[in-house]
């Protein structure tokens, strides 16, 4: 054993010579009992610190919805309002990103008029009427097809409690009249190449303006090598996801969007200002988006309304840019803050982003685990959209049923649902020019064609339907919202907030 001792070049090190003398052996016991004493105080602190923590409760609050619904935005916003310095200074990572969201709406003018160039033959042409030979109703709750024979009738469920909803709030009562069915037509909102009826057919003239659409496409060719080049700085070949659509851009789990050297980019879309204005407010360009339904102003990261601002060489970014700016989320990004203020000042709040699209909600379940409540964002403005993954499914449907899902969750029988039916701002757009809400949504019926009956009825519904799946009572929690606007979202998290730290208060008594 001496001979392996010997042999350790640690222990040989650390032998004091031989020839030490009382006062070198007198310093080297006193630094050794210095050192043993720091160790000894930061194995303390860290013991301490794994106590606070135990003792802490962190409140966890999980956001869901379908892609596009508003989630990133509604998580920007709880980081505009709860950490502004650290929002402001990431300001600047956002650009490319904006250039890449007006780089993306030129793509779709583009592919629009390609195809209007080439309208549908007049064989293949169907009739304008108001149903098409393939629409039908479904009911969302009970799965009811009306083209089948076998199904009988639609499920109602039993009017009991007295409904809890809002405008703004969450405090008032709802129509009783109202049950947990939602009927959806699925009709030619899913086939741009056919107008709606009343509206400009493929055998009128497109008007005429006096502009070269032809060379004013070429002049803007440079775009696509700014839009490769930002894509190549921004996202590796080896991350595109699969089923992605490859005209938008994405953030991995926990990242922001990375730096980009986008200065040359900018010098290239601010030469082009000229032109991408003329294609915009081009009168045959906006007949062609009418024709065939795209409709880009109700799409997120819209700038074209703002070229003359965002395409300036020296641009850059202002909040709301930040909260408008399109940037779709694969996988899962979790934010942590510090409340700044009041009685919960200091605690942690962690919030977690999933992505929406249909092949990444398999990933929700293992988040619903200690989770102190859930936001919820249902678009109620795209009820005459496709979903983007699968154009036979209405926007709406999907979120409908994606709620009942989630209300019927047993693992969330005591979790707290927050309801956001957003977009409400293009929803009252939609209505104020004509759409009749109720050619989509069949149970609608002939209720006033305006945003605040219709906020209030697709709050009814979701109640109803909330109410109809839930394991256990609980109460509503819904808001009428449009989360890229600043000064009411800011009172909505207010107010979700409360919600939260009251639910995050019984579960710590329950502990």
């Amino acid at each position: 054993m001496r001979a392996r001792r010997d042999d350790d070049p640690l222990a040989a090190a650390m032998r004091p010579p031989p020839d030490e003398s009382p006062e070198a052996r007198a310093l080297r016991l006193a630094q050794e009992a210095d050192a043993r004493r720091v160790s000894q105080e930061i194995d303390e602190a860290i013991r301490l610190e794994r106590q606070r923590n135990k003792k802490k409760r962190i409140v966890r609050v999980l956001l869901l919805g379908q892609s596009e619904s508003g989630k990133s935005t509604t998580l920007r916003q709880f980081q505009r309002i709860y950490t502004p310095t650290a929002f402001r200074e990431e300001r600047v990572h956002w650009r490319a990103i904006i250039q890449l969201n007006l780089i993306r709406s030129v793509h779709t003018i583009l592919t629009a008029l390609a195809a209007a160039s080439s309208p549908p033959a007049p064989s293949l042409r169907r009739p304008h009427h108001h149903q098409s030979p393939r629409s039908y109703t479904r009911t969302l709750d009970s799965g009811f097809d009306a083209r089948s024979s076998t199904s009988k009738a639609k499920a109602k469920s039993p009017a009991h409690h007295s409904r809890s909803h809002s405008h703004s709030h969450h405090h008032s009562h709802s129509d009783p009249d109202i049950d947990a069915t939602l009927d959806i037509a699925e009709d030619y909102f899913s086939d741009p190449d056919y107008p709606d009826p009343g509206s400009p057919s493929w055998d009128q003239p497109f008007p005429t303006d006096g502009i070269d659409l032809d060379e004013l496409v070429l002049r803007l060719l440079p775009l696509r090598h700014v839009e490769a080049f930002l894509k190549a700085q921004l996202v590796p070949p080896s991350d595109d996801p699969p089923n992605f659509n490859l005209k938008e851009i994405f953030v991995r789990p926990g990242g922001r969007p990375a730096s980009a050297d986008e200065s040359e980019s900018q010098r290239v879309i601010w030469e082009c200002r000229e032109d991408l204005m003329t294609l915009w407010g081009s009168e045959r360009v906006r007949d062609v988006l009418r024709r065939r339904k795209v409709r880009l102003e109700e799409e997120s990261g819209f700038f074209l309304n703002d070229l003359e601002r965002v395409t300036q060489y020296n641009y850059m970014p202002t909040d709301d840019d930040v909260l408008k700016a399109r940037l779709k989320t694969i996988g899962v990004s979790e934010y942590k803050f510090q409340m700044e203020a009041g009685d919960q000042r200091g605690a942690e709040w962690r919030i977690v982003d999933v992505g929406g699209s249909r092949f990444q909600r398999p990933t929700w379940v293992p988040f619903f685990d200690d989770v102190d409540a859930i936001i919820f964002l249902a678009p109620i403005s795209a009820f005459d959209q496709p979903l983007s993954e699968d154009p036979k499914v209405n926007r709406l449907e999907d979120s409908v049923l994606l709620w009942k899902t989630v209300c019927s969750n047993k693992l969330l029988a005591r979790v707290d649902l927050v309801l956001f039916l957003n977009k409400c701002d293009i929803l009252g757009r939609k209505l104020e020019s004509g759409i009749q809400l109720g050619r989509y949504v069949r149970s609608y019926g002939d209720r006033a064609n305006d945003v605040d009956t219709a906020s209030k009825y697709f709050l009814s519904k979701f109640s109803a339907i909330q109410r109809a799946f839930s394991p256990s009572p609980r109460r509503f929690y819904g808001f009428c919202t449009s989360v890229t606007e600043t000064s009411t979202t800011a009172g909505i998290i207010a107010s979700v907030r409360d919600i939260v730290l009251r639910q995050n208060l019984r579960q710590v008594k329950l502990a």
